[in-house]
């Protein structure tokens, strides 16, 4: 849970968008005005003008006056990240990387090209990633030291219906439609001459490599079929346990950034492997993917093989439940007899934007008990086609929230409130024991937090 202390992503966005903090004369020779101190860090009007035009850009609403709210998200920010500092907290390199690329990727969609967010940022790319990169770099900084103050608090039954007895009528959220249902998938067949394709691709790649012909990061870019490709597919530094087994395996046991590995197959495709360096028990590494391609044929035999098994169980030959612990193909459902699990809150219930656009579209005109036609969907993890039946099991009409049908949904309320509280009594503590000082003429506001005024004798 992200909590609302830590900056707005508009505004922390904007931090980064912003030149380094400045320490002495600008280009032009300037003085840069410092608006506030928070123990020996300065926060630059620069910084704060730059947030707000990058607030109003993003449409991000701003409570308040928006020269008194964003140098105060900056102050707190400051705060958490000198506790982050103390706390010796560091992050994934490989989780910065990737929520950069998204982040840049999502700015040239929108603004159209590489050269207009340039242009819009006064800056070049490479400088504005690194930029973000210190951002990005940051806010998961912030999140881990929030994560530490509120990983304590654990939440009773009795914790939970006493909270829930206590909000006012107006507070108890009203519930949307929500669905349960079961869900049989299996993977098209793949031709062993496409496969052989894409191990011929790969292989050439390799010698190409070794030839020095081509280089890796060069051939990543041009025909990774991984989000990595924009890096060269560059993954980051990582450990065992955040790769998959068939890749470190593989990976671990390279030595000469000079060699390729040899082809590895993994849930998600084949790969080859280049290795950039080894920190003890974490390694960067590059690699190319490829994934071989479903023909529609096979696509549409798989349709046929559904609809059959569709067909037996609405003749009574055996369960879904049952079909699905024989059948399915998705590990993770065909182990809890097809039932689907929604990730964002561990339970069986979706609200139809939660569940897979591909499933939402098809439960959406169904009954409680009907069993869909076949379909074709992306996997969401692997990002492939792959063909289900889907039976819907339960449908929740929109309505208020009640301790007995919304146990998990009150509990996440009572749970989000109680490390909110935890967060606000930290700040609060840290607030008072913080040197700060709010030059004239950015000190007349009234802040979310008491105490940034300090009584000076």
């Amino acid at each position: 849970m992200k909590l609302k202390y830590l900056a707005l992503p508009a505004l922390a966005a904007a931090i980064a968008a912003g030149a380094a903090a400045p320490s002495g004369n600008t280009n032009n020779s300037i003085i840069e005005e410092v608006a506030w101190m928070v123990g020996d860090q300065p926060i630059y009007k620069s910084e704060i003008e730059e947030a707000y035009q990058q607030a109003l850009y993003e449409k991000t609403p701003i409570s308040g006056d928006p020269m008194c709210v964003i140098p105060e998200q900056l102050a707190v920010e400051k705060l958490f990240l000198h506790q982050a500092d103390i706390d010796t907290v560091e992050v994934q390199e490989a989780m910065v990387t990737q929520a950069v690329d998204q982040r840049i990727n999502y700015l040239i969609t929108n603004l159209g090209s590489k050269e207009k967010v340039e242009e819009y940022f006064r800056r070049p790319l490479n400088e504005f990633r690194g930029q973000m990169s210190d951002m990005m770099r940051n806010n998961y900084r912030i999140q881990e030291v929030q994560r530490s103050l509120t990983k304590n608090i654990k939440a009773t039954p009795s914790d939970v219906r006493k909270y829930f007895n206590t909000l006012p009528s107006d507070s108890i959220p009203y519930v949307p439609l929500q669905v349960e249902a079961e869900i049989i998938t299996i993977n098209p067949r793949i031709p062993q001459q496409e496969i052989d394709d894409v191990k011929a691709r790969l292989r050439d790649y390799a010698d190409r490599v070794t030839r020095g012909e081509s280089d890796f990061s060069t051939l990543a870019i041009l025909y990774s079929e991984d989000g990595s490709d924009v890096r060269g597919g560059e993954i980051g530094f990582m450990g065992r346990g955040h790769l998959e087994p068939e890749y470190a395996a593989v990976a671990f046991n390279l030595n000469d950034p000079k060699k390729v590995s040899k082809i590895v197959e993994t849930q998600y495709g084949f790969h080859i492997i280049q290795l950039i360096e080894k920190r003890g028990d974490r390694i960067n590494t590059r690699h190319i993917l490829l994934r071989p391609k479903v023909s529609n044929a096979d696509l549409s035999a798989a349709v046929e093989r559904l609809d059959s098994v569709r067909s037996d169980i609405n003749a009574g030959k055996f369960t879904f439940e049952d079909g699905a612990q024989v059948i399915s193909q998705d590990t993770d459902t065909k182990n809890n007899h097809g039932r689907m699990i929604n990730q964002n809150n561990g339970t069986t219930r979706f609200e139809m934007q939660d569940l897979p656009q591909e499933v939402a579209k098809v439960v959406n005109g169904m009954e409680v008990g009907d069993i869909s036609e076949a379909f074709i969907m992306k996997d969401p993890k692997r990002n492939r086609d792959i063909v289900a039946i889907v039976k819907l099991t339960a449908r929740i009409p929109a309505h208020k929230a009640n301790l007995s049908d919304d146990y998990q949904t009150i509990k996440g309320m009572y749970e989000a409130a109680a490390k909110e509280e935890a967060v606000n009594n930290w700040l609060q503590k840290k607030i008072k024991e913080t040197y700060v000082k709010i030059e004239d003429g950015w000190n007349d506001c009234e802040f979310q937090h008491q105490g940034w005024m300090k009584i000076r004798k």
